[in-house]
């Protein structure tokens, strides 16, 4: 390949990273800000909690149906044509948002835009895949992506505040983003994919997804996501209402605690991109997950006050865990079922942050306090940090990524 030759492709590959990492940093203003969405939910349709809730957990469940029922079709019609019906669902669903006067009304349009992001994001998973040429970089690729998506959790709910100060409802929040989805549609349409990913598989369907369910790899990094979203969640759902307990000297830093946790993802992601290439990924991960651990323990014995620190700071720590996760999962397999497999470790990522939520609301209600539901958080920590230092230890999918490995440095 010459260098003119080379120079298109180049420059395709560029824009088509580009177009994933925004998409990424568009729904991630919306899945991430339900945090701050709750409380003006909870005053204009005087709800409970758990029902409030169902904000978080429609949006959840709608990614993890289509991630399952439709992952398919990124290896069937292609990257690109995928992409593009996730995106113009996406844009439709949230310019309805304002319209819809009631709440079921609005968790109906919840759930339809969550499965709109599951169309695209796992087509977008999937094209990060055919974009990196190693599965090191794949890695590396997927911690950038993550890295957006964690810009994008941090201007989302400064957008609620900044509408709310103005007011204004937070539902003007998804046109933005629908406006946003709208210029990435015509960016998409445009685009030029790799050739691979345009070209649509035959063989791929449901009957394919449930098939590759009983693979050790896809279920093994799937559990590994369920786990580590469980933990992720319980600080960005509930961490908000543990510390409004607190009145010490600091109560004026409670306020901050959840723009510091999403400030401190997003810088430990991209950094993260950059020490995966100079650590061993199941040791930087193993390490992470005892870290993480770290900050729940700490924050289970030295109370709220302690919560207060070290809960924020558990964002530096898992910023790399997900993504590297992710990647090393599609990176278990050919790039003809990249598609499927992110629909399914995406499938139990969603599972994750519905139950975890879910179960950290049923034991806090039980206790009367979140502090109950925390300590079971903690328990979920110690579980994710065993099993990602078992992962170091044994290493069980290092062969089957050697294999791959091995396979693109023959071609």
């Amino acid at each position: 390949m010459d260098a003119a030759t080379a120079r298109p492709a180049v420059d395709r590959t560029r824009a088509v990273r580009w177009l994933t990492y925004l998409m990424f940093f568009m729904f991630a203003m919306t899945t991430d800000s339900v945090g701050q969405i709750i409380p003006a939910v909870l005053a204009e349709f005087r709800l409970s909690m758990t029902a409030a809730g169902m904000l978080h957990y429609g949006s959840m469940a709608g990614i993890a149906g289509a991630a399952l029922g439709l992952g398919f079709l990124a290896d069937r019609i292609g990257r690109q044509r995928t992409i593009l019906l996730g995106l113009g669902l996406f844009a439709l669903t949230a310019y309805a948002v304002p319209a819809a006067r009631g709440f079921p009304a609005v968790v109906g349009l919840i759930v339809l835009a969550g499965a709109a992001i599951g169309i695209f994001k796992t087509g977008a998973l999937a094209l990060v895949g055919e974009v990196s040429a190693t599965r090191q970089q794949l890695t590396s690729t997927m911690n950038l992506v993550e890295g957006f998506f964690g810009v994008g959790a941090i201007v989302g709910p400064l957008l609620v505040q900044q509408l709310a100060a103005h007011g204004v409802s937070w539902r003007w929040l998804y046109v933005i983003a629908g406006a946003l989805c709208t210029v990435l549609f015509a960016i998409g349409a445009r685009a030029r994919f790799p050739a691979a990913g345009a070209a649509p598989a035959a063989g791929h369907g449901p009957a394919g997804t449930l098939r590759l369910l009983s693979n050790r790899f896809a279920l093994g990094f799937g559990f590994a996501a369920f786990a580590y979203v469980v933990v992720e969640c319980a600080i960005y759902v509930w961490m908000p209402t543990l510390l409004g307990a607190y009145r010490g000297e600091r109560a004026w830093l409670v306020g901050y605690a959840l723009p510091v946790f999403f400030v401190m993802r997003a810088l430990g992601r991209f950094l993260g991109a950059w020490l995966l290439q100079h650590v061993e990924w199941s040791l930087a991960i193993a390490l992470s997950g005892a870290a993480i651990f770290a900050c729940f323990l700490g924050s289970a014995l030295g109370g709220v006050g302690a919560a207060l620190y070290l809960l924020p700071l558990a964002g530096l720590f898992m910023s790399i865990v997900y993504p590297t996760l992710n990647s090393k999962g599609i990176g278990c397999f050919a790039n003809r079922e990249h598609g499927a497999v992110a629909g399914i470790i995406l499938f139990f990522t969603c599972a994750g942050a519905i139950t975890g939520p879910l179960a950290m609301a049923r034991v806090s209600d039980a206790f009367g306090d979140a502090r109950h539901g925390f300590l079971g958080a903690t328990g979920c920590a110690a579980l994710l940090a065993a099993g990602l230092a078992a992962n170091w230890l044994l290493k069980p999918a290092h062969a089957q990524l050697a294999r791959f490995a091995a396979t693109e440095g023959s071609a």
